[in-house]
C-alpha cells in the first residue's frame, strides 16, 4: 500500500514511519527536515505544515492510497498548526485524487467547543466519574490552546468530503507497542486514561482497512 505520513518524525508520526516501512508499504514522509530521515528506505517531501507549501503537498499526496497524519502543536508558538496544516492536506488529497484520512486527535476534544460545534456535550459518553468531574476538565484547561486548534482542525476534516477517520487516545506515553488496547467507536474508552504512542500508531495503520470507522471518531486507551 502507498501511505503518507505526514509530521513522520514526531512522537507518533514516527511509530507509524518505522512500523509502516516495517510491514513492507511504500511510505512517502511529509517533514519539516529530511535529514533526520537520511538513510531510511522511504521517499521524503520537505514542508512546513505552519506555513503549507501547496507543491510540495500536492506532490506528497499524488497517489497516495491513505494519508496518515500524527500533526500537533508541540509549543505556544506552533498554535494552528493542526487546523492549517490538515486543511492544507485536504486541498492537497482533493486535487490529486487521494480519499482516505486518518489522523490523531485527543480523548477530550469531544467537548472542547470549536466553530462547528459551539456547544458541544459537558462530558463524553465513554467517560467514568473521575475524567467526568476531574481529568477531562484538568486537561482542557492544561491544554486549552492545543485542544482548541485539535478542534478547528476536526472540524475541517469534518467539512471535508474525504473518508477521514479520528484517533483519540488519552494521555500519551513512550512505552513500546504492545498490540493489546481497548477502541470505541464515537466515543472514549471508558476507564482509558493512558496508551503508547507506538500502540496508538499501530490501530491508525490498521484503521485505514476498516470502513465501519470512515466519518467516525475512535477512542483507544490500554
Amino acid at each position: 500500500m502507498k501511505l503518507t505520513i505526514v509530521a513522520a518524525t514526531g512522537g507518533i508520526g514516527r511509530h507509524l514511519l518505522d512500523q509502516a516501512v516495517a510491514a513492507g508499504h511504500d511510505v512517502t514522509a511529509l517533514v519539516r527536515n529530511p535529514d533526520r530521515l537520511a538513510g531510511l528506505p522511504v521517499r521524503v517531501v520537505a514542508a512546513d505544515l505552519a506555513r503549507p507549501d501547496p507543491a510540495a503537498l500536492r506532490s506528497a499526496a499524488t497517489g497516495a492510497d491513505a494519508v496518515l497524519s500524527g500533526l500537533g502543536a508541540r509549543t505556544a508558538a506552533e498554535a494552528g498548526v493542526a487546523r492549517r496544516g490538515t486543511q492544507a492536506v485536504i486541498e492537497a488529497m482533493r486535487e490529486t485524487g487521494a480519499r482516505r484520512i486518518v489522523v490523531v486527535s485527543a480523548a477530550p476534544i469531544g467537548t472542547v467547543p470549536s466553530p462547528a460545534r459551539p456547544n458541544p456535550p459537558r462530558h463524553d459518553p465513554g467517560d467514568g466519574f473521575f475524567m467526568r468531574h476531574l481529568g477531562a476538565r484538568f486537561a482542557r484547561t492544561a491544554f486549552r490552546t492545543h485542544y482548541a486548534d485539535l478542534a478547528r482542525m476536526e472540524d475541517v476534516l469534518r467539512a471535508s468530503d474525504l473518508d477521514w477517520t479520528i484517533s483519540r487516545p488519552p494521555r500519551l506515553t513512550d512505552k513500546p507497542l504492545t498490540g493489546r488496547y481497548r477502541t470505541a467507536l464515537d466515543r472514549n474508552v471508558r476507564g482509558g486514561l493512558t496508551v503508547p504512542r507506538a500502540d496508538v500508531a499501530h490501530h491508525m495503520l490498521a484503521l485505514i482497512d476498516q470502513p465501519e470507522s470512515v466519518h467516525r471518531t475512535v477512542g483507544i486507551a490500554t
